[in-house]
């Protein structure tokens, strides 16, 4: 005779635990969104995306508790970019947004009419902007 039972359920429904992970701060409810490790050996608290399971030694935080992290004196804090969130830009990658919006506005100099800005022709280079140079194949 064949069994028309579906899969096995659990006996007692469990209220106890919550696939959600929380906050391992004293009394935060709130669901963790990082994790906190800390290296020992270089005097590091490392901040990070939330692991994908919960490890012993380390620790997962809420948005709060991750923001106002601070380290005990002589440590580091390095936190690192979850690759969801958009990265804020530096003062680096500004300059480097103008520098190139600068060279993009400036007036297209021919090879023939400028003379190579006193620097020797290469036979190679095709075309220049800024320090890119575009080169001719080796085959033509």
């Amino acid at each position: 005779m064949e069994s028309h039972r579906g899969p096995l359920k659990s006996a007692v429904p469990s209220n106890i635990v919550s696939p959600v992970r929380r906050c391992s701060r004293t009394a935060c409810g709130r669901p963790a969104v990082a994790t906190l490790t800390y290296v020992y050996a270089d005097s590091t608290a490392v901040l990070g995306p939330l692991a994908t399971y919960a490890e012993p030694h380390c620790y997962d935080l809420c948005a709060e508790h991750s923001e106002r992290l601070t380290a005990p004196r002589g440590w580091e804090v390095v936190r690192l970019l979850d690759g969801s969130a958009p990265a804020r830009p530096s003062g680096d990658d500004l300059e480097a947004l103008a520098n190139a919006v600068r060279e993009a506005a400036r007036p297209q100099e021919r090879a023939a009419g400028a003379g190579g800005g006193g620097r020797a022709a290469d036979p190679m280079e095709v075309a220049r902007r800024g320090h890119l140079r575009v080169l001719r194949s080796p085959d033509n």
